[in-house]
């Protein structure tokens, strides 16, 4: 697991997106992302299916295929495996994201591990909805200063990361697979900027 690459390359991605999209005065682009990643959080745990039970199909889905203009097949992609990256991307640039603590501005992911030891539940319903619990936390930590102390809003990052690798390992994604992915998904969200997205 390479994160100081992942992070570099989500730090160019920032900084693409921040001359396509500068913050206006006020914006808290932090409350922006973490909505984001919950928004991404929830589009996976739809094409994962299994909490449907009201539906004969919960299968996740595992197969799309992209079609070009002539809707000729280009390429097969993995829908969960693609909305599982896309809530990587958020969960990598909120790290980056500043917060006020031990009496200065400092990264986030300023205490995270390189050897992340992942959180993984019984089952993965229950690790969704323990993601959103600590995504509403970690949020709490970081944007109201009297909840958290000093290091709490590492603390809460650093279990918020070790939960999402969990639940890559619950839903059967190797990290090749998700370093692969993301590195793709990358590129795709760098020619959308380009593209004036």
């Amino acid at each position: 697991m390479n994160l100081q690459k992942l992070f570099e390359l989500q730090r160019q991605l920032d900084e693409h997106i921040e001359q396509q999209h500068p913050r206006q005065p006020g914006e808290d682009r932090l409350a922006k992302k973490i909505l984001a990643l919950q928004v991404e959080i929830g589009e996976l745990a739809n094409e994962w299916r299994g909490f449907k039970f009201w539906s004969n199909d919960q299968k996740p889905r595992r197969e799309k295929i992209h079609y070009s203009v002539t809707w000729i097949p280009l390429r097969k992609t993995d829908p969960l495996l693609e909305e599982y990256v896309d809530a990587l991307h958020f969960i990598l640039s909120i790290g980056m994201e500043y917060s006020y603590r031990y009496g200065e501005w400092l990264p986030i992911n300023l205490g995270l591990s390189s050897e992340l030891i992942p959180i993984e539940y019984e089952h993965i319903t229950k690790q969704f909805n323990y993601m959103f619990q600590q995504i509403g936390y970690f949020y709490d930590c970081v944007a109201d200063c009297e909840i958290a102390c000093n290091s709490e809003t590492e603390e809460q990052y650093e279990q918020l990361f070790r939960m999402f690798i969990g639940l890559g390992n619950m839903l059967g994604f190797t990290w090749e697979e998700i370093e692969e992915a993301y590195m793709q998904k990358n590129e795709v969200n760098h020619q959308r900027q380009a593209n004036e997205y």
